[in-house]
């Protein structure tokens, strides 16, 4: 009887249909189900009816196959949302000579503002 190992560490997705893997399926799913509804339920002119339809397929066929640098939307969509939801602005400054026992290595502070316009200390990287 011969012996084969199953390779686990390949890094890639398993399929489960038709060579799409299952985010791809379930969003084609998803996608399908919406181009039908708008394209047949709307109240609409046909021509309005089939241009949201078509809206819809396109969309659904970039978040299911479109994966630039390798990413899916949906992870660009959660680095865009880290992104806006990180602050800006980083102030470095000098702290001030009274604090007693700061050495050469932590006599910085970083002051990030907050959404509000308050400043928020943070403590110091080095220490």
């Amino acid at each position: 009887m011969q012996r084969h190992e199953v390779p686990t560490h390949l890094n890639i997705e398993d399929k489960a249909f038709a060579g799409l893997t299952m985010r791809q399926l379930m969003v084609a799913i998803i996608g399908l189900a919406i181009a039908y509804s708008a394209m047949s339920e709307a109240p609409l002119p046909l021509a309005l009816r089939l241009g949201a339809g078509a809206t819809a397929l396109l969309m659904t066929a970039a978040v299911s196959f479109w994966q630039p640098a390798g990413r899916s939307l949906e992870d660009w969509a959660f680095i865009l949302l880290r992104y806006v939801s990180l602050p800006r602005v980083v102030v470095w400054r000098v702290r001030a000579l009274h604090d007693v026992g700061v050495t050469d290595e932590a006599r910085f502070e970083v002051l990030v503002p907050d959404r509000h316009g308050n400043q928020s200390w943070t403590e110091d990287p080095q220490r």
